[in-house]
């Protein structure tokens, strides 16, 4: 399945609007003055020009040995690649040759991930299990996870930095947290592991039950932040072993929070209100959000961050992914959602005549269509910045098919079919060529990078 790379490399040209069946459109009035964050995208995944030199070509067609040859002739006197020589190479390896089995359980899938060094990768099933694969060793099972006090499914899982550690949630007020551990491998029990039960409703504002759908880690392991169906935002410090901050967020389910970088300063959050939210725990002494974006006619189901501290994407029950820049965000009295019509994800088809409809006050940068959003939390990424420069988004979809889509020119990239069922969770291995989807279906599959070199050659 090759793919013409000439809508992949250089050539790039700037979202515009385009029909509705699988593209993307960009807002005239932020085109113009917010066009850095797909500069960066062409710098960070697009050849030097001591390449070119070296290879004594213009913008030409360049196949992967004459790259390799004019590494070979010390350009840049070095003798290696740039970091963005790597991402362009290595982004020519799109990963659509699949599906492979890895895995297949007798329960949905809900979520999965990478660890950050690709060396595990983690799912988690609607009948209480969450395993754990080995990848280097063959894809075995690590560990295989019986979760504790589960509600209705796994809603979320998130690896601590140093891989030790896994957090899990449900549609509870309480996190487990499980010793992963590198001395056992294919450990079926948990008799002698950590899997303690960290109780998020102990605040002084909360007297009920609730449920979490979104947890994930600092990066510096230290605090998990949490986003829940009462409307909140919760911050949980492992050290103190206690929870530290308790957010009225939104007016509706918060079905996605993350954080903007490393500083961890800065959290994002995603609502079914249809706003997405960006919080400074440096000045939360008012309760407000730092500010508002809008854009999404209908809740948004995952919200993630390029890492930069000032964009990130969103999925939204609108059938869209829209691209966000926080320096066009409004303050909060300033924020308004206008009334999209009525319509429950959960219970029928996005109507046709919604999907040309455009919020009044829409503040994204681009936004992306062509995959199905329905009746669950359907997650949304941006492609690994070592193999690809993050010049891809990438989604799974409800008509059990994976998306992914140029970020610069909004064209879809690949369509991967191959399962059953709605893809609520798909990761892409931070270094390789490689993605791993999983399904309703049960099934864990890997995809893996083909190109054709006489038609990806294209700058």
């Amino acid at each position: 399945m090759g793919y013409g790379m000439s809508r992949l490399e250089d050539e790039y040209c700037e979202p515009e609007g385009q029909d509705s069946d699988g593209s993307s459109s960009v807002n005239d009035e932020f085109s113009n003055l917010h066009n850095d964050i797909f500069h960066m995208t062409r710098m960070r995944s697009g050849l030097s020009e001591s390449i070119y030199k070296s290879v004594g070509t213009n913008r030409g067609i360049i196949s992967t040995t004459k790259l390799l040859s004019g590494r070979e002739v010390a350009c840049s006197g070095k003798r290696m690649f740039s970091s963005g020589d790597c991402a362009f190479v290595l982004g020519r390896y799109v990963p659509m040759n699949g599906p492979e089995l890895l895995d297949r359980m007798d329960s949905r899938a809900y979520v999965s991930q990478f660890s950050a060094d690709g060396t595990l990768f983690v799912a988690g099933f609607q009948g209480s299990h969450i395993r754990i694969y080995d990848v280097d060793r063959g894809w075995i099972v690590h560990k295989d996870i019986h979760a504790r006090s589960l509600r209705w499914t796994i809603s979320d899982v998130s690896l601590s930095p140093d891989q030790r550690h896994l957090v899990y949630s449900s549609l509870a007020p309480i996190i487990h947290i499980v010793n992963v551990g590198n001395a056992a491998r294919q450990s079926y029990a948990n008799v002698t592991d950590i899997h303690d039960g960290l109780d998020f409703s102990q605040h002084e504002d909360v007297q009920y039950s609730f449920g979490i759908f979104s947890v994930k880690y600092s990066s510096d392991g230290r605090e998990l932040v949490a986003g829940s169906n009462d409307e909140s935002i919760y911050v949980y410090d492992l050290n103190a072993n206690k929870l530290t901050l308790r957010l009225p967020a939104h007016t509706s389910d918060v079905n996605t929070v993350a954080f903007a970088d490393e500083s961890g300063h800065l959290i994002y959050s995603g609502s079914d209100d249809t706003l997405c939210k960006v919080w400074d725990r440096r000045c939360l002494s008012s309760g407000q959000a730092a500010g508002v974006l809008t854009g999404h006619l209908h809740g948004v189901t995952h919200i993630d961050s390029r890492g930069d501290g000032r964009s990130f994407i969103s999925n939204g029950k609108d059938q869209t992914i829209k691209l966000w820049d926080i320096r066009k965000m409004m303050s909060n009295a300033d924020s308004r959602a206008d009334e999209a019509p009525t319509w429950d994800y959960r219970y029928s088809r996005y109507p046709h005549k919604h999907k040309q409809l455009k919020h009044p006050h829409d503040q994204s940068l681009a936004t992306y269509r062509g995959h199905s959003v329905l009746r669950t939390l359907i997650r949304c990424y941006f492609s690994p910045a070592y193999s690809t420069g993050q010049k891809y988004i990438y989604t799974g979809s409800y008509d059990s098919i994976i998306y992914i889509y140029d970020v610069v020119s909004g064209s879809q990239v690949a369509k991967l079919k191959g399962h059953q069922m709605a893809i609520r969770d798909c990761s892409w291995h931070p270094y390789e060529p490689t993605l791993v989807s999983s399904s309703w279906d049960g099934r864990v599959a890997k995809w893996t990078g083909v190109r054709d070199e006489e038609t990806s050659d294209v700058d």
